[in-house]
C-alpha cells in the first residue's frame, strides 16, 4: 500500500491541483458563436442532458473558420479523445514509418545447440509484442542455433520508470485488459483469451484459452444450460486466481462461440510465464529459470525484433481505443527524447504539453485549460478544451502526416468503435472517447458537397452515455453542409 508524501503522492497531487486551476482560469460557459442545432437540442433533452454538459467546436477544414462554437473554451475531461493527442505527437515526432526495436543477447556461446548462458531480452515499449511475434523471436534464437539454454531466459524492462498502482486504482476493475499497467517489456497485453466453444453432444462449452500459461490450471469445459444468451459472462461464475482459473456456473448454448479476454491476475510474472511456456512449447529446454534482470549494458546484440511501423499500431490504438498500447506510446515519446533516462510519466506530461502548445497554434498559452494524466484517456483528471482539440486537427490537417493520422480513426458506421453511429455510413472519420460521466468524439467529416470539416463535440454529465445520439445528431448536421442555422 502506498504511503503519503511518496513521489507519486506528490506528483499526484500537484496534478490534482493543476486540474482545479485549470478549470478556474475560463469563465464556465464560453460565449456561442451560434445556438446548438433543433436535433442536437432535441437529443440532449431526451437523454436528460443539459445543454450546457455539452461542448462543440466545428471549423472548415481548408479555411480554417470556424462555423459553430459551443462552450468551446471550457477545460473538460475528453476520455479516450486523449488519443488524439499522443497518436498525432509520436506520427508528427517518430514518422509514419518508425518502429520499435526488442534487442535479444545470446549471453555464451552455443555448441551442438546448447548456449551455455543466459537468453537475455530487452524492452523498448513495444505494444506489439503478442503470441505470434514472440513466438517469431524464439524461432529466431532457434535458427541461431539454439535448442538448449543452460542458464535463465532474462527480461529486462528497464527502459520505463512507472510507478507502482494496483491493477484496479482506476475503477476496480484488475482483470480488465485496459487496466493493464504500462512496461518497456510488455507480452501478449499480460492478458490470456478465454474462448467458449458449446459442445451439445457432450452438453459442455468447450473452454480454449491463449495462451495457456506454465503453472496455470483452466477448467477445460463448463455445463452447457438452456435458454436465451443473456449475461453470459456472470452466468459462467468465473474465477481467476493465481495458478487456477475456475468456472462454477454454466453457459447458454445459444450464444454460440464467444471469447473474453481476461488481464493476467499475476501481472509481475507473466512474461515470464508466457515466454517459458513458448520457449518449451518449440521444443525447447530451459535449465534456468525466466527472470526479470537486467541486459549486457556493452555488447552488441545478436539480433533486434523489429515492431510494425507506426502508422499500423496507431491505427491499432485509435480504430479499437485500446488504452495500453497509447500508454505504451506515451512513455516511448518520452524514451525517445531522452534515451539514455529511464521514461517516466511525468517527462512523458511535459513533453506533450510542450508539444501541444505549439502544435495547436498557441490557443489560450501552454496551459490555460490544459491537464494530462497519462496517453490514454482514462482518467478523471486530464482536462482540455474542445476549441484546443479542434486546433490540433486543423494543423494535422496541414501536416505531412495527415493521411496517417485519418485513416487510423474509426469511420462511421462501418469499423472500430464507431461502427455503430447512426451517422451516414463512410462520411466521418472520428476518434471516440467514452468513460462513466464523458461521452466524446473528434475528427474530420466529408459533407455530402465534399466540404471537409473538423468536428469536436464532448460531454462532461453523469448521463453522458446516453448523449450518444446527440453527438450522432451534430455529425450528422455536419454532414448535411452545415445549414446556416439561426437562433
Amino acid at each position: 500500500m502506498r504511503s503519503h508524501g511518496t513521489p507519486w503522492v506528490e506528483s499526484r497531487a500537484r496534478l490534482q491541483r493543476a486540474t482545479l486551476a485549470a478549470a478556474l482560469c475560463l469563465p464556465l460557459v464560453a460565449a456561442a458563436a451560434q445556438a446548438l442545432p433543433p436535433a442536437v437540442l432535441a437529443a440532449l433533452q431526451q437523454a436528460g442532458v443539459p445543454a450546457d454538459a455539452l461542448s462543440v467546436a466545428v471549423h472548415d477544414a481548408v479555411s480554417g473558420k470556424p462555423v459553430l462554437l459551443w462552450q468551446d473554451t471550457r477545460p473538460v475531461n475528453p476520455a479516450s479523445l486523449t488519443k488524439l493527442v499522443t497518436t498525432y505527437a509520436a506520427l508528427d515526432r517518430l514518422g509514419p514509418a518508425w518502429t520499435w526495436a526488442t534487442p535479444v543477447w545470446l549471453g555464451g556461446p552455443v555448441k551442438d545447440g546448447v548456449l551455455e548462458g543466459s537468453l537475455f531480452i530487452k524492452g523498448s515499449g513495444d505494444p506489439r509484442l503478442v503470441i505470434e511475434r514472440l513466438w517469431l523471436l524464439l524461432r529466431r534464437v532457434q535458427q541461431l542455433g539454439v535448442r538448449e539454454i543452460r542458464g535463465d531466459i532474462v527480461l529486462d524492462s528497464s527502459a520505463f520508470a512507472v510507478p507502482d498502482a494496483a491493477p484496479g486504482e482506476f475503477d476496480g476493475e484488475p482483470l480488465r485488459p485496459y487496466n493493464v499497467r504500462p512496461a518497456a517489456l510488455l507480452f501478449n497485453f499480460r492478458s490470456v483469451l478465454y474462448s467458449f466453444v458449446p459442445d451439445p453432444g457432450a452438453g459442455v462449452a468447450r473452454v480454449v484459452a491463449e495462451p495457456v500459461l506454465t503453472g496455470t490450471q483452466v477448467d477445460a469445459s463448463v455445463p452447457l444450460a438452456a435458454g436465451p444468451c443473456e449475461d453470459w459472462r456472470g452466468a459462467l461464475k468465473a474465477g481467476f486466481e493465481p495458478g487456477r482459473v475456475r468456472f462454477a456456473g454454466s453457459y447458454a448454448a445459444a450464444c454460440g462461440e464467444q471469447t473474453w479476454a481476461v488481464a493476467d491476475p499475476q501481472p509481475a510474472t507473466h512474461d515470464a510465464r508466457l515466454i517459458e511456456t513458448l520457449w518449451r512449447g518449440l521444443g525447447g529446454v530451459l535449465h534456468g529459470v525466466a527472470r526479470d534482470g537486467a541486459a549486457p549494458a556493452e555488447a552488441r546484440p545478436s539480433f533486434e525484433l523489429r515492431s510494425p511501423p507506426l502508422a499500423e499500431v496507431v491505427r491499432d490504438i485509435n480504430k479499437m481505443s485500446n488504452n495500453l498500447m497509447a500508454q505504451q506510446l506515451f512513455l516511448t515519446l518520452a524514451r525517445e527524447a531522452a534515451p539514455l533516462e529511464p521514461a517516466t510519466p511525468d517527462a512523458a506530461r511535459a513533453l506533450l504539453l510542450r508539444w501541444l502548445a505549439q502544435r495547436s497554434g498557441g490557443f489560450g498559452g501552454p496551459g490555460n485549460e490544459l491537464v494530462l494524466d497519462n496517453g490514454s484517456g482514462l482518467s478523471r483528471l486530464t482536462r482540455i478544451s474542445a476549441q484546443r482539440l479542434a486546433r490540433l486537427l486543423l494543423q494535422a490537417w496541414d501536416s505531412p502526416v495527415m493521411s496517417e493520422l485519418m485513416a487510423s480513426l474509426p469511420i462511421s458506421g462501418l469499423d472500430g468503435t464507431l461502427r455503430r453511429s447512426r451517422a451516414t455510413p463512410g462520411r466521418a472519420h472520428l476518434k471516440t472517447g467514452s468513460l462513466r460521466d464523458v461521452t466524446a468524439l473528434a475528427g474530420y467529416a466529408l459533407s455530402n458537397n465534399g466540404r471537409r470539416y473538423v468536428v469536436v463535440a464532448i460531454v462532461n454529465h453523469p448521463q453522458a452515455g446516453a448523449a450518444r445520439p446527440a453527438l450522432d445528431a451534430l455529425v450528422q448536421w455536419v454532414l448535411s453542409d452545415v445549414p446556416r442555422f439561426r437562433p
